[in-house]
C-alpha cells in the first residue's frame, strides 16, 4: 500500500509537470479503476488455473515493472494503459491476500483480522504521502521508489510454506435485483465511488492546480484518508443503534458541508487540509455504511452473490467520478473538484432522505453488525466480511461488549 498510494499522488504532481490536462489526469485515473474492476473479476480466474503464488508473483512483477515505465513515457494514453495494468494486477493483488487472510482466519477472529487488514491499507496510503517528500517528482526516483516497495512486499508471500488457498468469489446477482433488494444501497455505492476516486486520483491535481507545494499537496492527500481513521468506528458504533439511513443522510450531509469550506478556503492551507479532514473521513464510513444496510435486506445466501454486484456498481461510479471532475475542473478551475464532491455528497444525503419515506426503518435488533471495509476492497473482503456481520447480527446490537 506504501508503493501504490504513491502513484495515486505521483500522478498528479507528474502530470502537471508533463503538462497532462485536468481532462486528461481525469482519464488515467479512471484507468486504473477500470483495470482494478477487470482484476476483481478475472484474477480469481486465473488463480485457479495457474495457482495462487504464480499470479501472486506475475502480477507483482508486471506492476513493478509499470511503475518504472511512468517517468519513461511523457503522453496521456501511455500512462492510461499503464493504470490500467497496475489497476488489474492491483486488484489481483488484493484478491490473492484477501483469500489468504480469510482462509486463515476463525470464525472468532476474522472481525480483528480484516479490521487490522483494512487499518494497514489506510496506514499505508497516508505513510505513502509522508514518502513522496523525500524525492522530486520530476525525476524518476519516487517511481523506482514505489515499484521497490511492490518488489519487496511479496517476498513474504512467495517464500511462505503455508499453503496457498482458494480464490472462490461467488457469482454476483442482477443489478435489478440489488437494486430491488436496496435502492439506497445500490444508488448510493455508486456515487460513492465516484467520491472516492476522485479524492484519490484528482486530489493531488487540485493541489497542483492551485499552487500547493509538493509538501503540502501530500499532507492534503493525506488528510482526505486519514479522516477515516477517526471517523470510522463512532459512525459505526452509531449506525448499529439507530436508523442507518439517518446516520448516511448525517455523514453525507457533513462531507457536503466541508465540501463547501474546501470550496471557498481560497489559499489557506489550513482550512483546505481541514475541509480534506472531514470530508474525505466521511467517505470509508459511509462505504461501509453503504454495504451493511444493504446486507439488512438480504438473506444469507444472497449476501455472497450481493458483494460482486456492490463491487461492479462501486467500480462503475469509481470510473465515471475523474472524467467528471476532470472536465468540470477544465471549464470552470481547479475549485471545481469541492463542487463536485459537495454535490455528490448531497445526492446521497438527499436520496437516504427520500428513502426515509419510501420504507419503514427495521427494527435495530434485526440489523446486522456494522462491516469495516475500506472503499476498493475486493468482492473476497466485502464476502468475508459479510459473512461476519451476518454471523454476528444474533448479539445484542446495544450490547458494547459486541465485535465490531
Amino acid at each position: 500500500m506504501l508503493g501504490n498510494g504513491m502513484q495515486f499522488t505521483l500522478m498528479g504532481l507528474r502530470g502537471a509537470i508533463e503538462g497532462f490536462s485536468a481532462p486528461e489526469l481525469g482519464i488515467i485515473t479512471s484507468g486504473y479503476f477500470a483495470g482494478f474492476l477487470s482484476g476483481a473479476r478475472y484474477s480469481p480466474v486465473l488463480i485457479r488455473r495457474v495457482g495462487h503464488v504464480r499470479v501472486f508473483g506475475a502480477l507483482g512483477g508486471l506492476m513493478s515493472a509499470g511503475l518504472i515505465a511512468f517517468p519513461l513515457m511523457s503522453d496521456p494514453w501511455s500512462w492510461t494503459a499503464l493504470r490500467v495494468l497496475i489497476g488489474f494486477c492491483m486488484s489481483g493483488i488484493y484478491v490473492t491476500a484477501e483469500s489468504w487472510l480469510n482462509a486463515r482466519s476463525t470464525n472468532e477472529t476474522r472481525g480483528k483480522v480484516l479490521a487490522a487488514y483494512m487499518i494497514c491499507q489506510t496506514l499505508g496510503i497516508i505513510g505513502a504521502q509522508w514518502l513522496l517528500t523525500l524525492g522530486d517528482a520530476a525525476t524518476s526516483t519516487l517511481f523506482i521508489g514505489a515499484s521497490i516497495l511492490v518488489s519487496i512486499s511479496f517476498a513474504p508471500i512467495l517464500l511462505s510454506v503455508s499453503p496457498a488457498p482458494a480464490a472462490d468469489v461467488s457469482r454476483s446477482i442482477s443489478l435489478k435485483s440489488l437494486f430491488s433488494s436496496s435502492p439506497l444501497g445500490a444508488t448510493g455505492i455508486f456515487f460513492l465511488g465516484a467520491i472516492y476516486a476522485t479524492q484519490s486520483g484528482m486530489g493531488a491535481v487540485f493541489g497542483v492546480q492551485t499552487g500547493m507545494t509538493a509538501d503540502a499537496i501530500s499532507l492534503f492527500v493525506a488528510a482526505l484518508f486519514a479522516g477515516a481513521l477517526v471517523f470510522q468506528y463512532p459512525i459505526g458504533w452509531l449506525s448499529d443503534r439507530i436508523d442507518r439511513r439517518k446516520v448516511i443522510c448525517g455523514s453525507a450531509l457533513i462531507g457536503a458541508v466541508f465540501c463547501v469550506l474546501g470550496f471557498f478556503a481560497g489559499n489557506n492551507e489550513f482550512a483546505l487540509i481541514s475541509a480534506a479532514f472531514i470530508a474525505g473521513g466521511m467517505t470509508t464510513p459511509l462505504y461501509a455504511l453503504l454495504l451493511a444496510y444493504t446486507n439488512d435486506y438480504l438473506t444469507a445466501d444472497e449476501m455472497p452473490g450481493a458483494s460482486g454486484g456492490l463491487v461492479f456498481v462501486f467500480g462503475a461510479g469509481a470510473i465515471l467520478g475523474p472524467l467528471i471532475t476532470g472536465w468540470t475542473m477544465d471549464a470552470t478551475g481547479p475549485f471545481a473538484f469541492w463542487t463536485v464532491l459537495g454535490a455528490t455528497f448531497t445526492v446521497i444525503a438527499a436520496y437516504a432522505l427520500y428513502r426515509m419515506s419510501r420504507r419503514v426503518q427495521m427494527p435495530v435488533e434485526d440489523t446486522e453488525s456494522y462491516i469495516s471495509v475500506v472503499p476498493g476492497a475486493t468482492p473476497v473482503a466485502v464476502e468475508a466480511a459479510s459473512a461476519w456481520a451476518a454471523e454476528n447480527a444474533e448479539l445484542d446490537p446495544l450490547d458494547d461488549d459486541a465485535p465490531r
